[in-house]
């Protein structure tokens, strides 16, 4: 099998962690996805892959060999479109990973103009609240919603969400408005947790000294911003989420603003890409177009 193609080959196998996907994602036979990695392996003078009968994982040359091999293929993808179909006409594979709501509610309604704009690209769009490794899984960029950790990816601030603590009517009639901090005693809150059996954090403000954290009970914990909303709006407590997200629900008078001199400090929003010298131009384009689409529901 011809170099690049067998790089490619290597991509997808290392991407799905399967062999038998691989196969059927590109099309071929099991036995020529093997034969490709075996020939880069052989070339090279390193395994790439450690191989079991329940799983296929990197090994740390393969990791590196991986990201090298984006970087390379992504290079040749742009360089052979630019004389194919016109310097102005983007082309390619672009995966991207994007919180769910933030995805179901500002991005997804938008994006039938970006691929109207730009036919020739293939988008895989990941929405989800797990935090994805955007190396090891082969994702061009992703939007994080949040405080981010350490991290040797480069990070593109888009803006802020502004935050608000709200409930259902049914919740405010059954437990009455709180006034005061001292009034969460009385009340619960729907706890979020990315992972559930953690503890989770509490009721969260921001004062001149920093941010705050109330415990408060509650009787349901979830790990997905559509669960913490939906359980809110059935009256099950309190949650504390960005204004722009239940903005249809305020205005309604399905919920019900609290404490807004108590709330969570504005939540970032950023854009986060591997590291590289040249960052194809798709993924330039698509980053651009986001932070265009999300500006008017962010603050500075």
């Amino acid at each position: 099998m011809e170099q690049l193609a067998a790089m490619r080959v290597y991509l997808r196998v290392a991407e799905l962690a399967s062999f038998t996907q691989a196969a059927e994602r590109l099309g071929l036979p099991k036995a020529s996805i093997s034969a490709a990695v075996q020939q880069l392996e052989n070339q090279l003078g390193t395994r790439l892959l450690h191989r079991t009968t329940r799983r296929v994982q990197m090994t740390q040359d393969g990791q590196a060999y991986y990201e090298r091999c984006r970087d390379l293929l992504s290079d040749m993808d742009e360089l052979q479109a630019m004389f194919q179909a016109g310097e102005g006409e983007l082309t390619g594979r672009l995966r991207v990973d994007l919180p769910a709501s933030s995805a179901r509610m500002y991005v997804l309604p938008r994006l039938p103009e970006f691929l109207a704009a730009h036919p020739r690209i293939e988008l895989e769009l990941s929405s989800t609240d797990r935090r994805v490794d955007l190396v090891r899984e082969g994702f061009d960029c992703v939007m994080r919603v949040g405080v981010l950790g350490d991290s040797s990816l480069i990070a593109r601030r888009l803006g802020r969400f502004e935050m608000v603590n709200c409930a259902s009517r049914d919740y405010v009639a059954r437990h009455g408005l709180p006034a005061t901090l001292a009034d969460l005693g009385r009340h619960r809150l729907v706890h979020y947790t990315a992972t559930l059996g953690a503890r989770a954090a509490g009721f969260e403000y921001l004062t001149a000294d920093g941010v705050v954290f109330l415990p408060m009970a509650g009787v349901i914990t979830v790990n997905n911003s559509d669960a913490y909303q939906a359980a809110c709006r059935a009256g099950l407590g309190i949650i504390q989420v960005p204004r722009v997200g239940v903005a249809d629900g305020l205005t309604s008078g399905e919920l019900v603003a609290l404490l807004p001199d108590w709330r969570a400090e504005p939540m970032p929003v950023s854009l986060l890409y591997a590291n590289r010298r040249h960052l194809p131009r798709r993924v330039q384009a698509f980053m651009a177009w986001l932070a265009e689409v999300m500006a008017p529901y962010l603050i500075a």
